[in-house]
């Protein structure tokens, strides 16, 4: 495995006025990445293991994977340059011809979707954690504050 990175698991989704901040991190550090509406839409869907009639892109690719007898091992969010992070798909790929590790260049947000579908880890490299803000703390006030309005919403039911 590459050296330097770090488990990571997606701690929540949080809905913006342009897209979807998706929370990541471990116990040590939550950075935040930002993702368009449908990406988000689509990584909510996995998260919570609905199931669609018709599959939409990342169920594609998935499809495709499997279809290739290929086989997400893993992601890793490996880079980060302004606020722009970048991320790799680590793919297994074995047949009677012989075994190959590949990996391809992918949006995170992209990533995060099939490795959810897929249940496979992720990973951050040690560079992007040392790179990016510490959002711990923001995400610990933004998941009390929802808390806090639902059980408001509850006693007033």
């Amino acid at each position: 495995m590459e050296k330097d990175v770090v488990p990571v698991t997606i701690k929540g989704l949080i809905p913006t006025s342009t897209g979807v901040a998706v929370f990541l991190g471990n116990e040590q550090k939550t950075f935040v990445i930002y993702v368009d509406p449908a990406v988000g839409q689509s990584l909510s869907l996995a998260i919570n293991e609905v199931k669609r009639s018709r599959p939409l892109t990342h169920d594609l690719i998935t499809h495709i994977l499997m279809g290739l007898e290929a086989k997400l091992e893993r992601v890793i969010i490996n880079d980060v340059d302004s606020d722009k992070f970048f991320a790799r798909l680590i793919l297994n790929m074995e047949n009677e011809l012989g075994k190959k590790i590949i990996e391809i260049d992918a949006r995170p947000s992209d990533s995060l979707v099939l490795a959810v579908q897929n249940k496979r880890p992720i990973y951050a490299s040690q560079k992007v954690l040392d790179s990016v803000e510490d959002m711990t703390s923001v995400f610990e006030d933004i998941k009390n504050r929802k808390e806090e309005e639902e059980d408001s919403d509850q006693e007033n039911i």
